[in-house]
C-alpha cells in the first residue's frame, strides 16, 4: 500500500500561527515583567567613590618592646626565706615588701653591736676622767708627763673605738632592714624564683624581677643608608636626631595604633651590621604593650606620594586574597580582587586592583549574594580622612 498525506487546510494554518504569536507575546510580557521585578528588589548599598590624594611615606622597621624600668630583685644579705608577701604577677610600688627573711640573726647582731657601743662609750668616759686628774696631778708633779701623754692617748683610742662602734651599730640595722626585701621600682612583679625555706645568697640569689609598665620603650635598628638621610632631614629641618614621630603595630595588629617619639639614638653605628640602634617611648595607659613583643615600627619618611585610599570596612577577605564589589555597568555589583598597603586614619592604602574614580561597596555587602547582581546604590557619607603628614607633625 502507498502512503497517502493529508492535505493542510488554510484554516489549520492559520490557528497555528496564532498560537505561536500569542507565546511569544506572553513570553516577552513575562521577561519584562521579570526585569521590572528584579530591578525593583535589587537591595541597597552604599557606595563611596575612591580617593586619590598625596600620603605621607613612612619607613617600616622591626623592634622590640621594653621596659623602662627592669629589675631583677636580689638580697643584700644571706639567710633563710621567712615569707614571700606579695603575688605572682601583682603590679607594685616602689618600696613594697616582697620577700621577707629570717631576721632573727641580724636582731642578735644589732643587740651585740649596741651592747659594744655602750662599753666603748664607758671606756671613753673613763679616759676622759682619768685624762682630767693626770693633768691636775701633773702640774703638782705627782705623776710624769710620760704618764699624763699616756692617759691623753687613751681618750682618743677610747674616742675612736665609740665610733667604730657607732659604725658597726649602723651596719647591723641596715642587715636587719635588709631582711625585708622590698621593690626598687614600681612596676609589674614576676613569679618568685625562691619559695619560703630556701636560703638566698646576698647578692647572688635572684628572688625576682619587676618590670615597669607605662610608658613603654621600643628598640629598633636604622640601617646606614636610612640613617645618612634621616640626619641629613634632621639638619634640614633644624633638628637635633630626636623627636621624630613613630607609629608601632604589635604582630596581631594590621594598623599601627600605638604612637610614640624618637628619644635617644645611639652615638655610633656597630661595624658589624652597618646599623645603629634607635629607642622610642610610647604611652601604654592600657597595658598593651608588654616587654619583649615583637614590634612593627613605621618612621615618617621625607616625601609624599600619590596613593589610592577606599574606607577600610570595604576591604574582604576570601582565603589569603583581598577585594572589594564595585558598582559597574546597569548597577551590577563586581568583584574586584585587590592588594592593600597600610592603614591611613581608617581609609586603607590600595596598591592595584581599582581606578581612581571607582564606586566601591563600602555598607550592604552581605546583600550580594555573587558577582553581577544588580544592586541599588546610595552613595555613603565616609568622612576624609586627615592629612598623615599634619598628624605625623602633631
Amino acid at each position: 500500500m502507498g502512503s497517502s498525506k493529508r492535505p493542510v487546510s488554510p484554516a489549520n494554518v492559520s490557528f497555528a500561527g496564532l498560537v505561536i504569536v500569542t507565546m511569544v507575546a506572553l513570553a516577552g510580557c513575562n521577561q519584562g515583567k521579570s526585569a521590572s521585578t528584579a530591578a525593583a528588589q535589587a537591595p541597597e548599598v552604599g557606595v563611596a567613590r575612591v580617593i586619590s590624594r598625596p600620603v605621607q611615606e613612612w619607613d617600616e622597621f622591626n623592634g622590640r618592646i621594653e621596659a623602662i624600668d627592669n629589675a631583677q630583685v636580689r638580697p643584700r644579705i644571706s639567710g633563710y626565706i621567712e615569707r614571700i608577701a606579695f603575688k605572682e604577677g601583682d603590679v607594685v610600688k616602689q618600696g613594697d615588701l616582697l620577700f621577707e627573711i629570717d631576721p632573727r640573726p641580724y636582731r642578735n647582731a644589732l643587740a651585740s653591736a649596741q651592747a659594744q657601743l655602750e662599753h666603748a662609750r664607758a671606756t671613753a668616759e673613763l679616759a676622759r676622767t682619768q685624762n682630767k686628774r693626770a693633768q691636775v696631778l701633773v702640774d703638782a708633779k705627782a705623776i710624769s708627763r710620760e704618764e699624763a701623754d699616756t692617759r691623753s692617748t687613751n681618750v682618743s683610742q677610747s674616742e675612736a673605738n665609740v665610733r667604730a662602734a657607732l659604725a658597726e651599730v649602723a651596719t647591723a640595722k641596715l642587715n636587719l632592714d635588709f631582711t625585708q626585701v622590698r621593690s626598687p621600682v614600681s612596676g609589674r612583679a614576676g613569679r618568685a624564683m625562691l619559695t619560703v625555706g630556701n636560703l638566698a645568697q646576698a647578692e647572688l640569689s635572684v628572688l625576682t624581677s619587676v618590670v615597669s609598665q607605662d610608658p613603654m620603650f621600643v628598640y629598633f635598628d636604622f640601617d646606614e643608608h636610612s640613617y645618612l638621610e634621616y640626619q641629613a632631614l634632621a639638619r634640614q629641618q633644624g633638628r637635633d636626631g630626636n623627636n621624630y614621630p613613630v607609629h608601632v603595630g604589635l604582630a596581631n595588629e594590621d594598623g599601627f595604633r600605638h604612637a610614640g617619639t624618637v628619644d635617644f639614638l645611639n652615638n655610633q653605628l656597630d661595624a658589624s651590621t652597618g646599623t645603629i640602634r634607635v629607642r622610642a617611648e610610647l604611652p601604654n595607659a592600657d597595658r598593651s604593650l608588654t616587654p619583649g613583643l615583637f614590634a612593627r615600627v613605621q618612621l615618617a619618611g621625607r616625601g609624599t606620594a600619590q596613593a589610592m585610599l577606599i574606607d577600610d570596612k570595604a576591604v574582604l577577605t576570601d582565603q589569603d586574597r583581598k577585594y572589594v564589589y564595585v558598582v559597574g555597568p546597569d548597577n551590577k555589583a563586581l568583584r574586584k580582587e585587590i592588594a592593600t598597603g597600610r592603614l591611613i586614619d581608617g581609609q586603607r592604602v590600595v596598591k592595584s586592583g581599582l581606578n581612581s574614580g571607582d564606586n566601591v561597596v563600602v555598607s550592604g555587602m552581605q546583600k550580594i549574594f555573587f558577582p553581577g547582581m544588580p544592586v541599588k546604590p546610595i552613595a555613603a557619607s565616609v568622612p576624609a580622612p586627615a592629612d598623615a603628614m599634619q598628624a605625623a607633625a602633631n
